[in-house]
């Protein structure tokens, strides 16, 4: 009986602790503590720049109409938080007001699933981040500031235009952005209303004129971490870099003296030197949120900007819906709606496929390539080789008359050092100490491309400075096979220096080293006889081929989802000079601003992408090449690679034909989507679906793409004659393989201002399991030439 007992009881203490447990497991899991993030909360109710219906980018500010409505607006933000929040859970970050009507909110996941389903609210995202569009940032290099854009347009090109750039800020203290007295603007910009905001390294007369507004957004950055004063400058200014490259490509003035460590490489300008610049900071060293580049992006809209550059944004596909539905790119889809020129670099993680990050048809996706100028530099080996490399420095002392003792680092270890014997010390010349003065000072010193440099913590600056310390002649990276062959830039150097990233040209200088080289037992160098030297590598070479799109550009096909759909629209739109381009910091990748005042003179034909006057091949004929997987390999480019083909600025201002799209255009294509619903456009767009494209390749595009043809397809562009006199057209074509093509009508005539409709049916002749290409070409009389790029997936007859 008692043992009875005692097994009932020690039955109802263990339910008891179960449920304790279980309790316990309850209540921990609902206090538990949620990591709060930043979302982007899209709202019903017009925004003020399409109050009363009529969109504009240049907004009558002093309407008391326009200023009541934007402040209902955020009132109606603070209220609805109020309402449908709990009391300190949340802090409001920006109010959106002027091309969207909605919020960025700092707060916990639950409390951002409430939004999502309270009454008023159209779409709540998570935000992504914002990520820079370049190879290297010059923080990264360490690069010596004062170099300057080369890439010039005319003088007086971009006269009367504002730029807005959304990025990391800009130096004013750079002759690229100075105000010249004797040239004052003369312009009237009067539609432009923006305001310079000061702070640290920022002093007002930072908007001198050529800066005519400069502003800084960092809620978000502050929001999510903790920012780093010495760098993360809560100013317009630029501590990175990029900014201020971005700025000088595109709009910097002309004709200002290259000069960097003494040496003058000419004169430089900007592809607009007469634009005035409209400066919006949204992304620090630290992080970058999408909050502060979209606040930035509405506030430009707001002030009146002609163009807006993007060489910035969210780097991945969006979670839940069709990345033309992100919040970035409506609120890119509103800019166009209010009449201004977006312009967004295509992304920067090629060359592998479907990696382009612009994704919609209403911004123009900008691929990079280089120019056909190079600065070739070499080491001259005592037994008479030359090896090719990369570099912008100086000759060593008596270059072609004397040579200097080579010696590589590990053979000049500093015996007596306290110094950790790892690749960064002891192969990689990353700090004085661990080098043997006696045996480096006016030595050409081998440095080793090995662990520091793979993994991103090394850097060529941390080499100069130890040559610079310990008296090198100079010095030269070679490759590791370790490791293989690696990318190098043309980078300035302040000692005589060159890259050899070719393992094959590394060894034979190795080995050439190692036969002069006389060591004792235990392996200490008793004798240095190699000899050698640096020459010239500051002479530019114009070798006249072809751009090559760049390795890091990012390619096609377009996606449409997370999952890697492809869309019916071709990205990359147009390949434009981006890479290895003089900028205000370095020669490095700003992947669109060149085409950006292009873009803008086009743009008075209301064509957003009005780029049919390239082409896959470049002026002398010859095949556009891109840069593959490995590095030094090449393959013959498609549009996937390089859009419609290189930019013409010439064959731009006379393109003869354009094709138009404007905003009705871009929701009849989402409506034709069939991976979304009419109710998600409505929801998110406010727009009813009545007149949805019977394909979204009809889409009035300068371009044809097709990501699943079966059987046959007829697509339609309409073409309008912008010249001043009638012209006779002609077709041609080149089809995709596994597709034939019918053009109706196969030629016509068309009156200056009038339109052609031309009617494309593709036919499937052998499915292939791989997008082919082609081309469509229109011919006329008075020597105008339109190019459409044609990418189809045939997969059935």
């Amino acid at each position: 009986m008692q043992s009875t007992m005692a097994t009932a009881r020690a039955n109802v203490l263990l339910h008891s602790f179960c449920f304790i447990a279980v309790l316990a497991s309850v209540l921990l899991t609902g206090f538990a503590a949620e990591d709060p993030a930043i979302y982007l909360v899209l709202m019903e109710g017009e925004s003020v720049a399409f109050h009363g219906g009529s969109p504009s980018s240049h907004l009558n500010l002093n309407s008391e109409v326009l200023k009541a409505h934007a402040m209902q607006l955020e009132d109606s933000h603070d209220q609805h938080l109020q309402s449908n929040l709990e009391t300190g859970s949340y802090s409001k970050l920006y109010s959106f007001k002027h091309i969207a009507n909605g919020f960025a909110v700092h707060t916990t996941p639950s409390q951002a699933e409430k939004l999502k389903y309270s009454p008023g609210v159209k779409m709540v995202e998570r935000d992504r981040g914002a990520k820079l569009m370049t190879t290297y940032t010059p923080g990264f290099l360490e690069l010596p500031e004062g170099m300057w854009t080369q890439e010039g347009g005319q003088r007086n090109a971009g006269e009367g235009i504002v730029i807005g750039f959304v990025d990391t800020g800009i130096n004013p203290a750079h002759l690229s952005f100075s105000y010249n007295p004797l040239r004052p603007f003369t312009s009237n910009i009067s539609h432009f209303s923006g305001a310079c905001e000061t702070g640290p390294l920022f002093p007002a007369t930072s908007c001198n004129g050529k800066i005519v507004s400069a502003k800084f957004f960092s809620a978000g950055a502050r929001a999510v971490a903790t920012l780093n004063a010495s760098v993360d400058i809560l100013s317009p200014f630029d501590a990175d870099g990029h900014g201020s490259h971005v700025a000088s490509v595109a709009a910097g003035n002309a004709g200002v003296p290259v000069v960097v460590n003494g040496f003058c490489y000419g004169q430089a300008s900007g592809m607009a030197p007469r634009a005035q610049i409209a400066v919006y900071k949204a992304v620090y060293p630290t992080v970058g949120t999408l909050a502060d580049v979209i606040s930035a992006m509405d506030q430009a809209i707001r002030d009146g900007v002609d163009v807006l550059t993007l060489s910035v944004g969210p780097d991945e596909p969006p979670e839940d819906r069709v990345t033309f539905l992100s919040m970035f790119d409506v609120f890119m889809l509103y800019a166009r709606r209010a009449g201004v020129f977006v312009v967004q670099a295509a992304g920067n993680r090629g060359p592998d496929p479907s990696s382009v990050v612009s994704y919609s048809p209403w911004a123009v996706g900008v691929a990079s390539s280089g120019t056909d100028r190079i600065y070739p530099s070499s080491i001259a080996l005592g037994n008479g080789e030359r090896i090719e490399g990369v570099g912008l420095s100086g000759p060593t002392f008596g270059y072609r008359l004397l040579q200097h003792r080579l010696v590589l680092a590990k053979d000049a270890i500093n015996p007596i050092g306290s110094f950790p014997r790892t690749p960064p010390y002891v192969e990689e010349c990353q700090t004085p100490q661990a080098l043997d003065a006696r045996l480096v000072i006016g030595s050409i010193v081998i440095c080793t491309f090995s662990e520091g440099f793979y993994n991103g913590t090394s850097t060529l600056n941390a080499i100069i400075n130890t040559a610079r310390a310990l008296g090198f002649m100079g010095f030269v990276l070679v490759a590791n096979p370790a490791y293989g062959d690696f990318i190098a830039e043309p980078v300035p150097f302040a000692v005589s220096g060159i890259l050899v990233p070719n393992v094959t040209n590394s060894q034979v200088i190795l080995q050439y080293y190692e036969q002069q080289t006389f060591k004792d037992a235990r392996g200490f160098p008793t004798r240095l006889a190699a000899r050698a030297s640096i020459g010239e590598g500051r002479a530019a070479s114009f070798r006249g081929q072809a751009p090559i799109v760049s390795r890091f550009s990012s390619r096609g096909p377009n996606i449409i989802d997370r999952a890697r759909k492809p869309a019916d629209v071709l990205k990359p739109d147009i390949l434009a000079p981006g890479h290895q381009i003089w900028g205000a910091w370095s020669p490095i990748s700003a992947l669109e601003p060149s085409l950006a005042v292009q873009s803008f003179m086009e743009s008075f034909h209301d064509c957003i992408c009005d780029f049919h006057h390239s082409s896959q091949v470049d002026k002398n004929g010859e095949l556009i090449m891109a840069e593959g997987s490995d590095i030094g390999s090449q393959y013959p480019s498609t549009p996937f690679d390089s859009g419609a083909g290189l930019v013409s600025p010439s064959n731009a201002m006379d393109p003869g034909l354009v094709l138009s799209s404007g905003y009705e255009d871009y929701i009849s294509f989402l409506c034709s989507l069939h991976d979304t619903n009419p109710g998600t456009i409505k929801t998110v767009t406010g727009e009813l679906c009545n007149k949805p494209l019977d394909h979204p390749a009809n889409l009035n595009l300068p371009s044809v793409t097709l990501s699943a043809l079966n059987g046959s397809e007829i697509v339609r562009r309409v073409f309008m004659n912008v010249g001043s006199k009638p012209e006779s057209y002609s077709s041609s074509e080149l089809p995709p393989n596994g597709t034939t093509i019918d053009i109706s009508p196969p030629s016509f005539t068309i009156a200056p201002q009038g339109t052609q409709e031309l009617v494309i049916q593709f036919n499937v002749t052998q499915a292939m399991n791989q997008f082919t290409f082609g081309e469509l070409v229109l011919t006329g009389s008075l020597n105008h030439i339109v190019r459409l790029p044609l990418s189809v997936l045939p997969v059935s007859i």
